[in-house]
């Protein structure tokens, strides 16, 4: 069976409510994750999920969230009836920027069809199409410089 790989954070939940986490210094990661089950979805990531579902694709969750935060993520997912059945995520202590992880990830998944790769990240999204997945960038939610340094320089989401 062909896969559809997605993120998770930006593509079919909206994090902006606790992004003011990561602003100041110090950041604080803790709060920043104990938020993220209150995160809402995102209706355009909803229905391409939809969309590669109904086109006979698996679905594959490919998060840079941090492992800890699984029971979390597994239970939003399924709050609003999205599958759990596969979820990749950051390993404890993994500080790689979110392009590496993502594509080593990627690396692992390719002995399967993986159909699309969608991701909010534009540096993950040219990595990938330059190691050869066909990847969709996720451009509902405008991709911030706290974001972006979370995902490059903190290598945490």
């Amino acid at each position: 069976m062909t896969v559809a790989v997605f993120d998770i954070d930006g593509v079919v939940a909206d994090v902006r409510h606790r992004l003011h986490h990561l602003d100041g210094y110090p950041q604080d990661w803790a709060a920043f994750f104990r938020a993220a089950g209150r995160d809402t979805p995102l209706g355009v990531g909803l229905e391409l999920v939809a969309e590669q579902l109904a086109a006979g694709h698996e679905i594959v969750w490919l998060t840079g969230r941090p492992d800890w935060l699984r029971e979390t993520t597994i239970d939003w997912l399924g709050e609003h009836d999205l599958p759990t059945a596969e979820l990749f995520m950051r390993g404890r202590r993994d500080f790689r920027p979110a392009r590496q992880l993502k594509v080593d990830v990627l690396g692992e998944l390719a002995e399967r069809d993986i159909a699309l790769f969608v991701d909010d990240d534009p540096d993950v999204i040219r990595t990938a199409t330059a190691a050869g997945f066909p990847a969709r960038l996720a451009g509902w939610v405008p991709h911030t410089k706290t974001l972006r340094r979370a995902q490059e320089q903190a290598g945490r989401t």
